[in-house]
């Protein structure tokens, strides 16, 4: 496993829940579908990623490509910023690109009885911190008509794999100037977190 591919449960899970609009890829070869959907994450007891639960319109061309298949590739992209030898404050080094990504390989089951669950589940993801939450009650009428439009799924996960690229692989000199001088501060809290320990000046 490269150094790039070493991360735990809870480095998924904080990329699911910080970055839930992911790629759902599905279709047979050649006639692929693909759509950015918000996701939310269902984990075991021990914070492994297991499901991934969402909705979709039901004229979207990937909601037959789901149900006829019953499988999706998912895809999660993070935080991710160019870093410039000026970040490195070394000339002779390379420019890249730091990033973190998230590829996840599920059995989807589409039903219109998660349609009202899964819808709940993503509002409640997504408004459970604000001052004052906003409730579905408050369409009124339009609700009713709105779930009619769409159709909720559940995604088990069946393999998944990642590649956090976040500058472990640089000296704790140069890690120090890039975190010091990147004005990209989500890449910058990811790659501390990825880092911690390895003798970075800049804490």
């Amino acid at each position: 496993m490269g150094l790039f591919e070493q991360f735990d449960d809870a480095d998924v899970r904080a990329l699911v829940e910080t970055y839930p609009l992911a790629w759902v890829c599905a279709g047979a070869p050649g006639a692929v579908e693909a759509s950015l959907l918000p996701l939310v994450g269902l984990f075991d007891a021990d914070g492994r990623l297991t499901e991934l639960v969402g909705h979709l319109m039901r004229s979207n061309p990937l909601c037959p490509a789901l149900q006829t298949g019953g499988r999706a590739t998912i895809l999660f992209k993070g935080p991710d910023a160019y870093v410039s030898p000026e970040h490195a404050g070394v000339r002779d080094w390379g420019p890249t690109w730091n990033y973190a990504q998230i590829k996840v390989e599920a059995e989807v089951r589409v039903d219109e009885a998660l349609t009202e669950w899964s819808l709940q589940l993503l509002i409640d993801a997504m408004e459970s911190e604000r001052a004052n939450p906003w409730g579905v009650e408050e369409l009124g009428e339009r609700y009713q008509g709105m779930l009619q439009r769409i159709i909720g799924f559940r995604a088990k996960v069946t393999s998944l794999s990642g590649k956090f690229k976040l500058g472990q692989d640089e000296s704790p000199e140069t890690r120090a100037s890039i975190l010091t001088s990147l004005s990209d501060a989500e890449t910058v809290a990811w790659m501390r977190r990825f880092n911690e320990g390895r003798g970075d000046d800049a804490k």
